[in-house]
């Protein structure tokens, strides 16, 4: 059933999704109980941000799967009937689709077309700081819109296999190529327009044999931003980009130390210092993405 959901659970996710292209009272109901399960993770943070973090255990890894708990928790008091916010919710999302609810609690639906893929649904008036959009079920991925929530739901499979044999958490590598990118605005591409799948931005060096492009870029010499033109690598697929990224990591001795790393700024520090990067700042800038809120957000989203 649409509303016995894991928000870890990929299929049922996607059978969410599936049911989202119809003006049907089944999936109204179960995104209604998956708003208020984004309502209720929103006040079990508030209410763990109470607490000292400053245990033995606290790191941004334990921090990070505390926040996933606390998503499960709220989906399963929001399929339990939650704060009444879902019931609610549903009552007026039937009235605008113009369905009826009768006594006994099962819509009936009137002969009208169903709602186009990417239809929108306008909710009351809620809390400040919770969103008033439906939650991305009937939207597309693409990791050059620049918009975060496309950008991990489009990577995340192919970081999760990356990081798994470099021994990090895979958000680690969304960060970076987001950092790298943009969040997909800023890829490269051929003189033509075509991607090439670099997030990474990784330079093509004397032994790289595969296809290449050529841009401009940013490097720092003695702390100096300096415009030069490079040569890039270019691949076939985003799969590609993130085997090539892990292959780099795992055979060049200048990034042993980001190998098996947990914690967002010994990562970062450890690339800077290999010299992945000539930006004196760029350890700090990846640290803070990582931990920033709109990777964190953007990965739980991505997890529901």
């Amino acid at each position: 059933m649409i509303d016995q959901i894991n928000t870890l659970d990929v299929n049922a996710l996607s059978a969410l999704k599936r049911s989202a292209h119809d003006n049907s009272p089944e999936a109204i109901k179960a995104t209604a109980k998956q708003f208020e399960g984004v309502f209720l993770q929103l006040v079990l943070k508030s209410l763990r941000d109470t607490v000292p973090k400053d245990g033995m255990l606290d790191s941004d890894s334990t921090r990070f799967y505390e926040e996933m708990g606390d998503q499960q928790m709220a989906a399963v008091l929001a399929q339990r009937g939650g704060v009444g916010l879902a019931a609610a919710l549903e009552k007026q999302l039937m009235r605008q689709a113009g369905l009826s609810m009768p006594a006994d609690g099962q819509a009936t639906p009137p002969n009208l077309p169903p709602l186009p893929a990417k239809a929108s649904v306008t909710l009351p008036n809620l809390p400040d700081g919770v969103s008033s959009s439906v939650p991305s079920a009937v939207s597309g991925a693409s990791t050059s819109s620049g918009d975060p929530q496309r950008f991990v739901d489009a990577l995340m499979p192919q970081a999760t296999e990356a990081a798994q044999s470099l021994g990090v958490p895979a958000h680690f590598l969304v960060a970076q190529a987001a950092l790298e990118t943009g969040w997909g605005k800023s890829e490269l591409r051929t003189a033509d327009g075509r991607p090439t799948y670099n997030l990474f931005n990784i330079k093509a060096g004397k032994g790289w044999s595969g296809a290449t492009v050529d841009a401009q870029t940013a490097e720092y010499d003695n702390g100096v931003a300096q415009t030069r033109t490079e040569r890039f690598r270019a691949y076939g697929s985003y799969a590609e980009a993130f085997q090539d990224y892990a292959h780099l990591v795992q055979q060049s001795p200048r990034y042993a130390a980001a190998m098996g790393q947990g914690e967002a700024s010994s990562f970062a520090k450890a690339l800077q210092a290999g010299g992945y990067a000539t930006d004196p700042a760029y350890a700090d800038k990846l640290t803070r993405l990582i931990n920033g809120n709109t990777l964190r957000h953007s990965l739980l989203a991505s997890a529901r």
